[in-house]
Parts: structure tokens; C-alpha cells; sequence
């Protein structure tokens, strides 16, 4: 007989710990009493110690069927550092050789092993059925469960097979476990599992340490950049929907002096795991990835939470943020919404199956609703996950820091409600807004619902304050979804009162995210003005250093790289570095005195730098430019190496011009004697270092006259550029 003490003591021995966690000791009571057991614990509940501990004090093995390879290794890791015994835990997967699966399996026999790590794929096939009808099971852990639900976030089809599987290998009690599911999900489960009448243990879905916030999507990657460097040593985690994005970000991450990894799953494994493993051991503050990372990553300490992207649903949305704030510290989890990436998601979802692509479209537009609504964004997550949150303000999400105006929405309310009826509930929120707003679809045509007394009586408001309506009477109870028809809206008990006899009701107007600015302007668009009075100052400074150095201004910074000083304010060599045209060597030549005045010139004005200054864009044709760049050093004819990159020759010319004038140093002598007559080149040399105001190519074609062409004046500025201004 296992008495409350006993798991006490098996608590403190094998994991340290002296007190369990909510709901935890109920939990494992009845997984040891042998009965099936349904879990819902938000992730930092502590979810794996509800079989951990069970399946190492009971007889037996325990299997626990994980998704994916590189949580069971954590998990595993993490077990025998608990144990003395290292075999106490192993995983059966893919990753093992022959050796290794021969191993384990000796261990399970001699009932050395209680846990048994599995992924489903392993768990069907034919061996191991086999070898798994020989041990004593205690139990099955489902960790994860909520792939087995196709209305869930991850939905794995392979999931729906393990029941099948464990009536052939031998029914023993089973327990699921999943850190998020709505109603609708969490009866998949049991379904699937065949476990309806199992004792259902659920954890509070509210999360008091985390603060939400939705901002619009323009100029992301400076914001993120900016937040982070404000933010400093701290861990966190970029949510990105693509692979390509991922690893732009975390360049851009890299080149502006931020500790950052990516993580997708197109990446090798080795890489994967080595880039999760120096984010935990610290060596990484920040990891950018897709939703491939995360499951089960046990990092108590990551601080901020970003989507780049917002999620394809609700569900993993709340899974990813929870990642943040486990400890129960600070947790930040700021998503960027654009209703363009809802319709790219929406475009990715063509061609799957209908019903697919209905219950996709449905998940989607809860995103929606989450992210343009201005209620309390925690009383909305906890809705949608079938729990009530009292408080009017929970203080912590943009939402109730920097609430909307209020105003008087009982006679909006009533009109929703009487429109579902008048349509016999049969119809979804999209179609309800139409008709009030007297939206003529093809689907109101269908329906004949333009000749409905309600069509229209709403037309001095637009759909999209409609939706907000049923939103939030949706939240208040009023209505409900029907989730098995495709989202068809009900009215409720409290809804019929309401029509009966309206109270007042309170409504706040959604959030309107313009749409945004295409991220490519980001970087460096000049949209700012040059300040004037400074350019002068910079014009002047040019002047003095060109009359020392006895070389001509333009040598030294062209004029749109003084305007571009004149917008950023750069009082760094760093920051220097990202004005146009100037590259390190340029600003380690030139840049003292220019930052120097710069800096004096801000602080006497009292002027605010635009702080985006900072980010420093991943330049693309770096590759080309190293190219061209070690070419020259070998000598190669220009023809080759423009052959080679696939450039025209004025082409090739350009980038040579680009690289010399950020202030690389180029020795073009052995083409340029080939192809240029001695006596010409001194003539063109000549008029650039004595006559020439500007560099500009058209006054110098003007000046030298006819009889040079255009290629040799402009090899030869080259040379000239290089020699005096590098």
C-alpha cells in the first residue's frame, strides 16, 4: 500500500523536490492506482513528473510515447541525472544503430529500465510489437497528446494509430498529456484513446507572470533589434513561419552584435541540436526558429517571446509563449500581426483537403479575433480554452495598460442576437456581419438573406465592427461555436435574457492594424530629411581634411554620405560604418573628426538620433564583393571575372566603384596598363586630382572631350579613388 508518504519520499529521493505542484500528487495517486488519466497542465506545470514519478515506483516499465527525437533525449538525459543508474531511462527511435537498440532492450528485459521512450513510428513496427508483448508495462504515457486531435496545433496522423497498437501489445492503463487543448480537443483525446471516462485533471490555463502584446508589423527587425539590446543577456526566443526567415533574422541578429542561433528543421540534426544545446548552456542569448523548437525544451529562464510571425492558431501561440517566464519570472511575449500574413497562411492551404483547409480557415480566424481585439487579451486566450478569468483588468497585456474608449453596445448586441435567430443559428460570424452590414455575397444571394428585415440594419457600421460585436458577446456568454459545424453560431440561456431584457453592455472598438510597410524598407529608407546646418558643418569639416591631406573633398566622403550623416547622426565608428559609402576603411581614415563633430553637434542641440541607426543590414552581395575582391588580388582580367558572376562589364565596374568608395583599397595597375595608354591615364589622372570639383563621370566625359571613352575614365577614377582616398 503506497501511502501519501511514500510518494513524498520517492519526491525528495529521486527529484530533489520537498512539495508538489498543483495538482501533481492527485495526478499521480491515480496513475498508480492504475486508472486512466487525462492531463491538461500549461507548460512550467510540470507536466512530466506525473509520469516519471508513477513509472519509477511502480513495477514494470513505463512506455511514454514522445513526438519528437530531441525531447526524448532531453527527457532521457534529464531522468538519469535524477537516477544513479543510467539505465533507469531509454529511448527507442530512428537515431539508434543496431548496438544501441540491442542494448536497450536487454536493459527493458532485466528490468533495469522504467521509462521507455518511444516515438509513434517506432511503436509500429513489427519488432518491436513483438518485443513489447514480452515486458511487464505499467503503464502508457501519451505525452503530447494533442497531436492525436486534428483541430489541435501539431496534429501528427501516426498519433491516431496508438490505441490500435496497444490493445495488440497489451491493454495497461494509459495516461494523456497535453499543455494545450480547447474542449473540443481535449474529447479527440479521450476519444481517440479510448479512455471517455478517465479522471480528468486540469491545471489553470492563466499564466499571472506573462505580459501580452500585439504590435502592428512595420520595421520588425529594427524593433526586435532594438528591444533586445535593451534588453540585454537575457534569453529568448524568435517565432518564425518560415525556414528562409529564420535564418535571415538570425544573420541580421549576428552581424548587430546579438548572441543568436537559428533552429528549423530543414537544418541538419547535428546543427539543430548543437544550436538548442549552446541556447541552453547560455552560450546563445537568443534562438530564432520555427515552431520545430520548443516541445519539452526545459529552459526555466527565457525572458522574451517574440513572433516575427503570428501562428497559424491559438493553440500554439499559447503553447510557444508559454515558453517564457517557467521560473515564474519575467515572461514578455510580443507577437507582430498583419492581416497580409493571414491571407499567405490562408494561400499555403490550398490544395490540402476541404475539411482541411475549413478547420484551418476556422483556427485562423481566432488568431484573428485574438490579435485586432482590444479586451483583455488573457481573458480571450482563457476563453478559447474553455475557462472563465474574472477580473476586468489583469494589468498585464497591452490591452488593459492602454485600453480603448468605451461605449454603450446594448442595442448592437440585441441586433446580433436577433439576426442568429432570425437565420435559425445556421449560419457563421462572417455571414451574420454581412447581413447587418448589407454586404450583397454571393452566399447572402444564395440565401436570399438581402430580403431579410435585418439585411442592412446595421449599414452604418462596416463588417468588421460586426465581428467585433459577436466577438465580445462570444466572451460574455452570450453566444457560443458551434466547433463541430464549422464555427455556426448558438445563442445561449443568457443570450435569450438578454434579448428579453438588455442590460448595458460595454463594447471597445477593435484594433485597426494599417497595413504595413513592406520590412525591405527598414533598412536605411531614407524617409528621413537631412538636416541641413549639419551637412554644412560636414561640407566644411570635408573641405579642411581635403586641403591637409592635399586631395580633393570628394576623396574623401562622397556628398550622399555626408546626407546620410546629416540623418542618422552616427557618433561611433560602428554606426559610421553603416552609412552609405563608407566602409571600415574609410571610417577608421577619415571618421575620427567627422564622429567627433557630430557628437558635440548633438549633444549642444539636444537632438534624438534615430536609434535605428544601429541595425546594420545583411548586405547580399557580400559573397560577390569578396569574390571580385580576390580575383583583383590574383590578377584575373576583368572580362573573366565578370564572365564568372555573369555580369555585363559596366556592371562589373559599378561593384569595383561601390567597393572602392566604402574604402577598400584596390590595385587595378596590372588591367588598367593593359588596357590604358600611359599618357591617357596621366591626362584622366590628372583632371581628377587637379580640376575636378565632383567625381561625377558625366562632367568628366564633358571636360576630357571625345576622344576617351567612357570605360578607361572610369577605370582610371577607380585608381585615383583607391590611391588617394585609401
Amino acid at each position: 500500500m503506497l501511502t501519501d508518504s511514500t510518494i513524498h519520499d520517492y519526491l525528495k529521493k529521486y527529484f530533489g523536490f520537498d512539495t508538489f505542484k498543483g495538482n501533481q500528487e492527485d495526478i499521480i495517486k491515480n496513475v498508480l492506482d492504475g486508472k486512466d488519466t487525462f492531463v491538461l497542465m500549461p507548460t512550467g506545470g510540470g507536466k512530466s513528473l506525473c509520469y516519471q514519478l508513477p513509472a519509477v515506483m511502480g513495477e514494470g516499465t513505463a512506455i511514454v510515447i514522445s513526438p519528437l527525437i530531441a525531447l526524448m533525449k532531453n527527457q532521457v538525459d534529464a531522468m538519469r541525472n535524477f537516477s544513479t543508474n543510467d539505465d533507469v531511462a531509454h529511448f527507442l527511435n530512428s537515431s539508434l544503430t543496431k548496438t544501441e537498440i540491442q542494448r536497450v532492450k536487454k536493459d527493458v528485459l532485466e528490468q533495469q529500465t522504467k521509462l521507455l521512450y518511444v516515438a509513434p513510428e517506432s511503436l509500429t513496427k513489427e519488432e518491436n510489437i513483438e518485443f513489447l508483448k514480452n515486458i511487464r508495462i505499467s503503464f502508457y504515457a501519451v505525452d503530447e497528446a494533442h497531436c492525436i486531435s486534428e483541430w489541435g496545433h501539431d496534429f501528427r496522423p501516426e498519433y491516431r494509430r496508438i490505441r490500435p497498437i496497444i490493445d495488440i501489445i497489451g491493454r495497461s492503463p494509459i495516461i494523456a498529456l497535453t499543455a494545450t487543448a480547447t474542449p473540443k480537443v481535449q474529447h479527440d483525446i479521450q476519444k481517440n484513446l479510448g479512455i471517455l471516462d478517465a479522471g480528468v485533471f486540469k491545471s489553470s490555463f492563466n499564466r499571472p507572470n506573462l505580459y501580452y502584446e500585439v504590435k502592428s508589423k512595420q520595421d520588425v527587425t529594427k524593433e526586435i533589434i532594438k528591444y533586445i539590446k535593451n534588453n540585454a543577456g537575457k534569453s529568448g526566443i524568435i517565432y518564425c513561419l518560415s525556414r528562409k526567415k529564420v535564418e535571415e533574422i538570425a544573420e541580421v541578429l549576428k552581424v548587430n552584435g546579438i548572441k543568436a542561433l537559428p533552429y528549423h528543421a530543414g537544418m541538419d540534426s547535428a546543427t539543430r541540436t548543437q544550436n538548442q544545446d549552446k541556447f541552453l548552456m547560455e552560450e546563445a542569448d537568443v534562438i530564432v526558429a520555427t515552431i520545430a523548437f520548443g516541445m519539452g525544451i526545459d529552459k526555466p529562464d527565457v525572458r522574451f517571446v517574440i513572433h516575427y510571425d503570428i501562428p497559424k492558431s491559438l493553440e500554439g501561440y499559447y503553447q510557444e509563449t508559454g515558453r517564457a517566464g517557467r521560473d515564474g519570472g519575467e515572461g514578455n511575449c510580443i507577437a507582430y500581426y498583419s492581416y497580409n500574413d493571414i491571407v499567405k497562411l490562408e494561400k499555403f492551404m490550398q490544395g490540402k483537403p476541404i475539411a482541411e483547409q475549413e478547420i484551418g480557415k476556422q483556427l485562423l480566424l481566432e488568431t484573428v479575433s485574438y490579435a485586432e481585439s482590444s479586451v483583455c487579451r488573457r481573458k480571450l486566450l482563457l476563453h478559447y480554452f474553455g475557462e472563465e478569468y474574472e477580473k476586468e483588468n489583469c494589468e498585464a497585456c497591452d490591452n488593459c495598460l492602454h485600453p480603448k474608449a468605451q461605449f454603450e453596445g446594448s442595442d448592437s448586441v440585441v441586433l446580433v442576437l436577433e439576426t442568429i435567430l432570425a437565420v435559425k443559428e445556421k449560419f457563421k460570424a462572417d455571414h451574420i456581419a454581412h447581413i447587418l452590414s448589407g454586404k450583397v455575397t454571393s452566399s447572402i444571394k444564395s440565401y436570399k438573406h438581402n430580403k431579410l428585415e435585418f439585411f442592412g440594419a446595421g449599414e452604418d457600421k462596416d463588417e468588421k465592427y460586426w465581428n467585433m460585436v459577436i466577438r465580445q458577446a462570444l466572451i460574455a456568454g452570450m453566444l457560443t461555436k458551434d466547433i463541430e459545424n464549422y464555427g455556426l453560431l448558438k445563442i445561449t440561456q443568457k443570450g435569450m435574457d438578454f434579448i428579453e431584457k438588455p442590460v448595458s453592455f460595454m463594447l471597445a472598438e477593435d484594433h485597426d492594424y494599417a497595413d504595413t510597410t513592406d520590412e525591405e524598407n527598414a533598412f536605411g529608407a531614407k524617409t528621413a530629411a537631412v538636416d541641413e546646418e549639419l551637412f554644412s558643418v560636414l561640407k566644411d569639416l570635408r573641405k579642411k581634411i581635403s586641403k591637409q591631406k592635399d586631395v580633393p573633398p570628394f576623396v574623401i566622403f562622397q556628398d550622399p554620405s555626408l546626407e546620410d550623416m546629416a540623418i542618422q547622426y552616427p557618433i561611433t565608428l560602428d554606426e559610421l560604418q553603416n552609412i552609405s559609402g563608407v566602409g571600415a576603411g574609410k571610417a577608421q581614415r577619415y571618421g575620427q573628426e567627422f564622429i567627433e563633430i557630430i557628437k558635440k553637434y548633438v549633444e549642444e542641440k539636444e537632438i534624438l538620433r534615430p536609434l535605428d541607426m544601429v541595425v546594420k543590414s545583411v548586405v547580399n552581395k557580400s559573397g560577390m564583393k569578396v569574390y571580385i575582391i580576390q580575383s583583383i588580388d590574383m590578377k584575373r582580367p576583368l572580362e573573366d571575372i565578370a564572365e564568372a558572376k555573369g555580369l555585363e562589364m559596366g556592371e562589373l565596374l559599378s561593384e569595383i566603384e561601390a567597393i572602392v568608395n566604402s574604402g577598400t583599397r584596390l590595385n587595378l595597375d596590372y588591367y588598367i596598363n593593359s588596357m590604358v595608354d600611359q599618357e591617357r591615364q596621366n591626362d584622366i589622372y590628372l583632371y581628377f586630382r587637379e580640376e575636378a570639383e565632383t567625381d561625377s563621370l558625366e562632367d568628366a566625359i564633358r571636360e576630357l572631350g571625345n576622344e576617351f571613352e567612357e570605360d578607361e575614365i572610369r577605370l582610371v577614377r577607380i585608381k585615383f579613388l583607391s590611391e588617394m582616398g585609401n
